[in-house]
């Protein structure tokens, strides 16, 4: 069991630090989706994919359930690599169907967390004592040249991750994991695709308000990690459907004028009444959309699996 640190403490403070004074004084106001998660935060997600109106883990799990087996012969790999990993819960599934399949050597989680990685590894050991176990802290945004390749992958990126990212950036990633991957090599892709828009904004403004709790964490985080004095109630939780864009955008809203300081960055923070930051955008999926876009990265589609409803799919590609 070995795991390679490539991303340390250090460097996830000065992104932090960075992406919070881009931020915080662009016009409109963002924070990147990653800094939802730290304990508390991985926690209330989790507890948002058990909720009646969150749809896409369990039906990304039912799809898993149905064709594991035929994504691990078609992937035709020794290694699976997964993106973003977390528990590795859902992964499990593919290392089964690819160790039936008589294939299966080694299995490399990457994730920021260290902690995250070490708890899912020290599981993993248990249930698959001859399997191989490379992690890696990383950021995938940086590190996927350096990632470890201990055969011929199946790289896995699941639930949804790849909306996260505006178009251009979603190209840029697409483009630098195609470059990363070696010829022949496949990539495992979870997608949620467009629907009725109530059904979307349901999924993201549950009735419970964990997602609002979830929303409002990084204001939480902001002031743990650098020294802030915002107040996270001061910040109303939206959730909306631009049908332009065909994506979901979580934001947080000012219920009041507030003036607030980051003293971690030296750094006043002002918002009027009704002012916004945004958090997060899901964009969801058309196949005749992404299969082009996958192309021209330079990794080609060959299988399409969804559920009955349409509701999401998990596409495999070759690089």
């Amino acid at each position: 069991m070995t795991l390679d640190e490539l991303l340390t403490p250090a460097d996830l403070r000065a992104a932090l630090e960075a992406d919070a004074r881009t931020g915080l004084t662009a016009t409109p106001k963002w924070l990147p989706p990653k800094y939802f998660y730290d304990d508390r935060g991985s926690r209330l997600f989790e507890e948002i994919t058990r909720l009646p109106e969150y749809y896409p883990t369990r039906t990304e799990h039912a799809i898993l359930v149905e064709h594991a087996e035929e994504i691990a012969s078609v992937a035709d790999a020794e290694a699976l690599l997964e993106l973003g990993s977390g528990s590795s819960e859902k992964t499990r599934m593919l290392l089964d169907a690819m160790a039936r399949g008589g294939r299966l050597s080694a299995y490399v989680p990457v994730d920021v967390s260290a902690g995250a990685l070490n708890d899912a590894m020290a599981g993993l050991r248990r249930d698959y004592p001859d399997l191989v176990l490379h992690g890696a802290v990383a950021d995938f945004d940086h590190h996927l040249d350096q990632l470890p390749a201990p055969g011929r992958r199946l790289v896995a990126l699941l639930g949804g991750t790849l909306g996260n990212y505006p178009p251009g950036q979603r190209q840029t990633f697409l483009s630098s994991l195609a470059a990363a991957m070696r010829p022949g090599e496949a990539f495992l892709l979870g997608v949620d695709l467009v629907k009725d828009a109530d059904r979307l904004v349901a999924a993201y403004d549950d009735s419970a308000g964990v997602t609002a709790e979830f929303n409002r964490n990084v204001i939480a985080v902001l002031n743990r990690e650098l020294d802030g004095d915002l107040d996270p109630d001061d910040f109303e939780h939206v959730a909306l459907w631009d049908t332009q864009n065909e994506w979901i955008e979580m934001r947080l809203r000012a219920r009041r004028p507030i003036v607030a300081q980051l003293a971690a960055l030296d750094l006043k923070v002002t918002f009027d009444a009704g002012e916004e930051i945004r958090t997060e955008i899901s964009a969801k999926f058309r196949r005749s959309l992404l299969e082009p876009e996958l192309a021209a990265a330079g990794l080609h589609p060959e299988r399409w699996w969804s559920d009955p409803a349409g509701d999401f799919a998990l596409v495999l590609a070759r690089r």
